[in-house]
């Protein structure tokens, strides 16, 4: 069984961290190079790196960022946002990301998912996937959870897989930033009918929380932001909880 993440998450703005709620009310959370920093120093299992309005402003991420990030770095550190094609890639792996998150790209063009597989290996390919409960329906949504599709969650998750995607990241776009909790109804039905590792997104506002998510689905990695920028949650309290409740983490020689 695989060991259980604990995953903060940086969403970028205009080079700022910022943190939502329900994917709106944009406010500003702080240096992402010293968030990085701490967040290593802290216990983090893996980063992630979010510019999410870089499909919306039809711009590429930012190289230079990921390049200082990666620097403080040397934990996994996974990048998304604006990613359209194999030179995309390249230039942020060699920039110093480890893996990388395509989202609105991939479902304008699943191809992209294989071909990125085959050329970097699916390993490094994370699809991500923002869902949102639509007439009691799970529907994909994509340019920062302002576009809704007429892909169903469930579907779009388990042809990200057989497309060659090696991890998903999954947000709630329900739970965002309300801190009631991960979507565990959502969170089990998707890591259920994939065999690649899920990572929670979304809703995360207790230690509780990621107890709960670990114990009642498959789910591998739990992302969190706000609770972890504003100093609300600690990385080593969460762990010191989940081993206290048998639940095998990395990194746990607390």
């Amino acid at each position: 069984m695989l060991k259980k993440r604990i995953i903060p998450c940086l969403d970028i703005k205009d080079g700022t961290t910022v943190k939502g709620i329900n994917f709106e009310g944009l406010r500003n959370a702080g240096d992402p190079i010293s968030l990085a920093k701490k967040y290593e120093i802290d216990g983090a299992d893996e980063l992630v790196f979010l510019d999410i309005t870089a499909t919306i402003e039809e711009r590429k991420t930012f190289v230079e960022l990921v390049r200082d990030i990666a620097k403080e770095l040397s934990i996994p550190f996974t990048v998304g946002g604006g990613i359209n094609s194999i030179e995309d890639v390249r230039k942020l792996l060699e920039a110093g990301a480890d893996k990388i998150s395509i989202n609105s790209s991939a479902v304008k063009k699943p191809q992209l998912i294989t071909d990125l597989a085959n050329e970097f290996g699916s390993q490094c390919i994370v699809v991500a996937i923002d869902t949102k409960l639509v007439n009691n329906e799970d529907w994909v949504h994509i340019k920062g959870g302002r576009e809704a599709t007429e892909l169903k969650t469930l579907d779009w998750a388990k042809k990200a897989e057989v497309l060659g995607a090696g991890e998903i990241l999954l947000t709630s776009m329900d739970g965002d930033g309300t801190k009631r909790g991960f979507d565990i109804r959502i969170t089990k039905a998707v890591s259920e009918i994939v065999n690649i590792p899920v990572i929670a997104s979304g809703g995360a506002g207790t230690i509780g929380d990621f107890t709960e998510v670990f114990q009642e689905t498959k789910a591998t990695g739990g992302l969190a932001a706000s609770i972890f920028h504003f100093g609300e949650i600690h990385i080593q309290d969460v762990k010191k909880e989940l081993l206290y409740k048998k639940i095998q983490v990395r990194n746990d020689q607390l």
